[in-house]
């Protein structure tokens, strides 16, 4: 395990982005996940293109639909290496 090299950040991505690199990774359309997780779809739309926040109420909701922890949608580019530091 010496030869691990850790990966580096290429991209910045918003809440709204994270949103949609996970449904889209789960092949759901924004309709099934409104579906999935009981918020209209243009509010995932409006999530997605950052008009909307996300807040920590719906976070936990997408976060059970998109089956993962509400904290990476919430914080997509925490860095705790960096954020320890401080």
């Amino acid at each position: 395990m010496s030869e691990y090299v850790k990966a580096k950040r290429r991209v910045e991505v918003s809440v709204g982005e994270s949103v949609r690199v996970l449904r889209e990774l789960q092949e759901l359309s924004q309709n099934q996940l409104a579906e999935m997780a009981g918020i209209p779809q243009s509010t995932i739309s409006a999530i997605e293109n950052d008009r909307v926040q996300l807040g920590v109420e719906r976070a936990k909701v997408l976060a059970r639909a998109l089956r993962c922890h509400p904290a990476v949608l919430v914080f997509p580019g925490w860095n705790i290496e960096h954020e320890s530091a401080a």
